[in-house]
């Protein structure tokens, strides 16, 4: 059998080389090529036992290559212009930017939560989420399967490395005394309610998407959210409290043995030992843990959780190797 060719887009960045960190761990063997800007073509990389060689993304460099997929994390505008080129050469591209996400015609998955969605890719491309929506909807779609959401309430606490290596930089310089580069205000020692730009409703960008996208996967285009995004000085992992008010009454129990047995979760909830999950111990993990599961008694059929993942891994990289995975065993079905 012909070896599988595929394209990594954007790899010296840092979700980037976090693509290259999973496929490597999940033991994906293939033909790549890894492609950047003209500033970090050139730049080589340890992948797979050898040292790689990233090469300057060109609208040709998919011609006639033959990938099978295409992961994407360089920006909505390297997107907007280089996925349907890389698309038209045949390849599946899965876009870790946000130019996809609410086009109608390219699904947008969280492998856990809609793998159906990858039934259908008529543009060839497929949407990876925002990192704060991924980890939000796979709790959420346990809860709506068994009891139908009515509202969701979000309030997030995002890590720098959500804003990329600038991001991260600017903590780090920031502890010591530096002032920002990215952000609008210090991060070191500070809380900012802004992610991204604001629109024209109040919400910012960040606030919004989680709104849009949430009703996309979820299937739930009428759906009550509210967001608020705040970026916090935290290195790795993004956590997020969230609450749903569900149509049908629950038992407590019930759901814990619903998101313990859920894919994907792992549930820290023990508040006498003082467990529940932090990004601390996210960082560098898999799973979306959750925790601090108790009713919300100001509505009928209230419910809190508290939901941490690490944003770099299953907020973006690890989750669009496992769309890659899902395509690559509907092609051995």
């Amino acid at each position: 059998m012909e070896k599988r060719r595929i394209a990594v887009v954007g790899a010296t960045g840092m979700v980037g080389r976090m693509f290259l960190n999973v496929l490597e761990e999940h033991g994906i063997e293939a033909d790549y090529a890894l492609y950047a800007s003209a500033k970090s073509a050139g730049t080589k990389l340890p992948f797979f036992g050898e040292e790689h060689t990233v090469l300057e993304l060109k609208e040709t460099s998919f011609l006639g290559q033959g990938f099978d997929y295409a992961l994407f994390s360089a920006g909505g505008s390297i997107s907007a212009k280089y996925a349907p080129l890389a698309a038209a050469s045949g390849a599946i591209v899965i876009d870790n930017s946000s130019q996809w996400r609410m086009d109608p015609d390219v699904p947008l998955v969280v492998p856990e939560v809609n793998p159906e969605a990858l039934g259908s890719i008529p543009k060839g491309i497929v949407a990876n989420p925002n990192c704060s929506t991924i980890q939000a909807v796979v709790p959420l779609k346990v809860l709506d399967d068994a009891f139908r959401i009515k509202r969701i309430v979000y309030s997030t606490y995002q890590a720098v490395s959500g804003a990329g290596q600038k991001g991260y930089q600017d903590l780090e310089d920031g502890l010591c005394g530096a002032l920002p580069k990215k952000f609008p205000h210090p991060i070191a020692g500070n809380c900012i309610p802004q992610i991204d730009v604001f629109l024209d409703n109040g919400n910012t960008k960040e606030e919004q998407k989680m709104i849009d996208e949430t009703r996309k996967i979820l299937s739930r285009p009428d759906l009550h959210i509210s967001a608020t995004c705040v970026r916090v000085p935290v290195y790795h992992g993004h956590s997020e409290s969230i609450n749903v008010e569900l149509e049908r009454p629950f038992d407590l129990a019930e759901v814990f043995c619903l998101l313990e047995k859920a894919e994907g979760i792992i549930v820290r909830d023990d508040p006498k030992n003082s467990i529940y999950p932090m990004p601390i111990e996210a960082a560098g993990t898999d799973p979306v843990y959750v925790g601090r599961i108790r009713r919300d008694d100001s509505v009928e059929n209230g419910l809190n959780f508290w939901c941490v993942a690490d944003n770099v891994r299953k907020g973006a990289a690890l989750n669009a190797v496992q769309i890659m995975e899902r395509l690559i065993k509907g092609e051995n079905k």
